[in-house]
Order: structure tokens, then sequence, then C-alpha cells
């Protein structure tokens, strides 16, 4: 299986853009993914220390893996697998976000190789990675079954690709749309299509068609009263992550 030029979605794009400069600010457009961050963080740092027997008790427990965070943003999820001892190599279509990224690694002290680059054009170069992290990123892509080929090729035989993404139902809708772009304003009006969103039966598939072995599956739940988030093997309503392996 060939992956294709580039997945990318220049509308899509465009969006991300427009928000780079904001990637730290707690309280600005991405304010969700920070609150949503330790609870990703929880499910990533648990399925690569379970997979690669490492401890997450010692001081770097993820020394000697090569991690890919595509679609990396500003960083939120790089620098803390890079703190982890891992090599880290941030990826993302949108040439702003890269700056912004490189300028918060240094200033904390931590050195991450951020690309203005794409999953296919590092698959095409031969890039090969024990871990792909691909979180919220597949719902925004112009083909999802190409854009997770080119990730299933950047993985190196028995490597672990986590995906995380949004369920397509009413629910959805009223939360990540209604809620989170119109009632609380946490995200500009017109960030996510609902029509894109993809069922948790649908990721699987996807996943399989594209060669990788589903081992995993659990919902990122919200909780409005206690104004956080949490894992669960049951409620994959709205916001979900997925574990895969590719074959040895």
């Amino acid at each position: 299986m060939q992956a294709p030029q580039s997945t990318v979605d220049p509308a899509e794009i465009e969006k991300f853009q427009a928000m780079a400069a904001e990637w730290w600010d707690e309280n600005g457009k991405f304010k969700p993914l920070h609150m949503l961050n330790p609870c990703r963080l929880d499910y990533i740092t648990s399925q690569i220390a379970g997979e690669f027997d490492r401890d997450l008790k010692s001081s770097q427990p993820f020394h000697g893996l090569r991690i890919l965070d595509i679609g990396c943003g500003g960083g939120l999820l790089s620098e803390p697998m890079a703190r982890l001892g891992a090599e880290v190599i941030g990826a993302d279509a949108a040439a702003g976000n890269i700056p912004v990224a490189q300028v918060h690694a240094e200033q904390s002290g931590l050195t991450i190789d951020y690309r203005h680059t794409t999953a296919e054009a590092l698959a095409e170069a031969g890039e090969q990675f024990d871990v792909v992290l691909n979180m919220e990123v597949v719902e925004h892509v112009a083909s999802p079954i190409d854009y997770l080929i080119a990730c299933r090729t950047l993985l190196k035989p028995g490597g672990l690709h986590i995906c995380s993404t949004l369920n397509r139902n009413p629910k959805s809708f009223m939360m990540a749309i209604v809620g989170a772009e119109h009632v609380m304003r946490w995200l500009p009006k017109g960030t996510h299509d609902w029509s894109k969103f993809i069922t948790p039966d649908e990721l699987f598939a996807l996943l399989h068609d594209a060669g990788l072995t589903a081992v995993d599956r659990k919902g990122f739940v919200f909780n409005p009263i206690t104004w956080s988030w949490s894992l669960s093997d049951r409620d994959l309503s709205v916001n979900y992550v997925t574990a895969s392996l590719k074959p040895e």
C-alpha cells in the first residue's frame, strides 16, 4: 500500500495557522486541549510503557525510543515525551505552529526536532519510529485511510500507533460543535466539521485496512462538575483514543 503525496486539507491547515500563536495560552483558543492534556498523557505514557516494558518511575523511561508527534501544534505532547527521555520529532502541516513550538521548547530547555512537513513526506523519506502519536488529527485530513497508511509506514515493525479523535453522533455534535464552539466559545466557530468525525468502529476498520492491529480503545470523558477529564472503558460517545500495533 502506497501513501499519496499528501492528505493535507488546506482549509483545515488555514484554521490552525490562524491560531498558532495561542498554543501555550491555557485560557486561549486551545484551552480544551490544555484541560484534556493530562488525561491524554496518562493514556499515552501507560501504553508506551506497557508496550516497551518501561518503568514510568525511572528518570527517563522513554530513553532510546524515537517518537513522532504528527500534528504537533505548539508541542503540548512533544515536550512531555522529550522530558521522559524520548527522541522526539514534532511535525505539523501548518507552518506557523513550528516556530511557536521551537521557541517554547528552547525556553523549556528541551531538544525537539520540529518540522513543517506531513506524514506522507516523512514516510516517503524513509523515516521510522517506535511510536507515532496521532492525536486529534485524523478528523481534519482529506483522506483518513491514506493518512493512516502513511502513519503505519512510519512505524518500525512492532511499533505503537496512538490515535484519538471525535465520535460522530448527536451527543458529539452538541458537545464538540454547539457546546465547545458556540456556547463555551473554547474554539472558534468552524474549527470542527461534524461530518468528518469518525465512529470507533469506523476507525477500527480504517486501522485494519491501513495494516495496523487495534489493541485498545478508551473514551475521554469530561465531568462538568469537577471540570476535569478521565478515561473510560465504556463511554466513547464523544472523545476517544485507540492504540494499535504494526505487525512484526
